[in-house]
């Protein structure tokens, strides 16, 4: 062998070995709850609004030291907001099935009865493992924000083992029993 084939043999091992694994994609999933029985025809979510730690496409946890951890080859199968929009609206769509749920971000354009705006502030495992949605909710009639009603939801769950998709699973729960407080919310 010569030597300008061996150079391009070790360049193109080299590269190779520098070659990152193909990442596994997770999404949420949605979850079963109760029907809520309520008079709104049609509810918009508006897009929501993420912690700036969670808008990336690795999945975040939290670790000792105030420090966040993520794995290059642990990532989201699509933006963390709009996932969350799309498996909420499914779950409101199943809690609500004589509402219309529809995103704002999405291409049904009506007027609503009801405008649903989220702040989610947190949404992983902390250094226990146990996973925290933390959010604050508003709901309000479209003719305008003085008959608002708002409120924070903080719930948790442990998920059975450290692993990603325990921990998505348990998230994807989550968001059920979030969608739950939320349909309870518009039922009033």
């Amino acid at each position: 062998m010569n030597r300008r084939h061996f150079c391009a043999l070790a360049c193109a091992a080299t590269l190779a070995g520098c070659a990152s694994p193909n990442p596994t994609l997770y999404t949420l999933a949605p979850s079963p709850g109760p029907v809520v029985r309520t008079g709104v025809r049609s509810v918009e979510l508006h897009r929501i609004a993420l912690a700036g730690y969670l808008d990336r496409p690795e999945i975040v946890r939290s670790a000792p030291e105030y420090r966040l951890r993520t794995a290059d080859t642990e990532r989201w199968g699509e933006a963390l907001g709009r996932m969350m929009e799309r498996v909420l609206v499914e779950n409101l769509a199943q809690r609500l099935p004589s509402t219309a749920i529809y995103a704002e971000s999405g291409a049904i354009t009506a007027t609503p009865d009801i405008i649903l705006e989220i702040n989610v502030q947190r949404f992983d495992a902390d250094p226990s493992n146990t996973v925290v949605l933390l959010a604050q909710v508003s709901t309000r009639r479209e003719t305008g924000r003085a008959n608002a009603t708002t409120r924070t939801v903080r719930l948790t769950a442990t998920p059975a083992t450290t692993s990603t998709p325990d921990l998505v699973a348990t998230m994807s729960d989550l968001l059920g029993q979030f969608a739950d407080a939320v349909a309870g919310m518009i039922g009033r």
